[in-house]
């Protein structure tokens, strides 16, 4: 089984989100036979290089603080429940997130999926981290492995530009709007934050569906197993 997950670093219900997509996978009975692949889809391209506070976000969205909170208060709460430990969604700052990716894209090809992408929803999300500039994306890519001199040489020829732009546009050919949006083998999607029992039966769901049981309408016999014993 496939699990595709499109993210950004900086998408609040992102970050716990794959915290339960990985919880759900290893309650999964099949766990072991999962694959999960983080996509990119930048959410606020338009922030500005300096940064820009929660609370300045949303009011410019023409919410208010109370409004705000509503929101993301309850999403920090289940995710310092569910294990990821402090989280901040409202007391943090944003940045534009197209270099990140281009890093993402580069520590995948590096054989770093993981360590970047979890790396960094606990980073930001655990620590308040900017991660959006070449200085900070060089030194996390140091964190995790791989040659700084690289990274940064990487990050300054937009070398993954065009392939973080495709993983985009091809999320939103499937009908992604926004972040998190969760494809399963290629056709079963999830748009929005759920919760982890909702995804396990959603790998339930899809493994049954895929791996049909055979049915036994005429009841079983005497058999000779695997390793060569027969019984009645």
């Amino acid at each position: 089984m496939r699990i595709e997950m499109w993210s950004d670093i900086i998408c609040p219900i992102c970050g716990v989100t794959q915290h339960r997509l990985r919880n759900a996978v290893a309650e999964f009975e099949h766990g072991d036979e999962v694959e999960v692949i983080h996509r990119s889809f930048q959410v606020h391209p338009g922030i500005p290089p300096e940064g820009i506070t929660q609370t300045q976000l949303s009011r410019n969205a023409g919410m208010t603080v109370a409004q705000m909170e509503a929101i993301l208060r309850p999403v920090e709460i289940s995710a310092e429940a569910e294990g990821f430990g402090d989280y901040h969604a409202i007391d943090r700052t944003l940045g534009p997130t197209d270099l990140t990716h281009e890093l993402l894209a580069y520590a995948t090809d590096q054989g770093k999926h993981h360590e970047a992408w979890v790396g960094m929803f606990k980073a930001h999300f655990g620590t308040n981290r900017q991660l959006w500039t070449l200085k900070q994306l060089v030194e996390f890519a140091g964190e995790i492995g791989l040659d700084q001199d690289e990274a940064r040489a990487v990050l300054k020829s937009r070398r993954y530009r065009r392939q973080v732009e495709d993983e985009q546009a091809r999320a939103q050919q499937m009908g992604a709007h926004g972040t998190p949006f969760i494809v399963i083998d290629g056709k079963y999607g999830i748009g929005g934050g759920v919760d982890t029992p909702a995804l396990v039966r959603a790998m339930d769901r899809v493994w049954a569906e895929a791996r049909p049981a055979l049915s036994m309408p005429f009841g079983e016999g005497d058999q000779c197993g695997v390793g060569g014993g027969c019984a009645s």
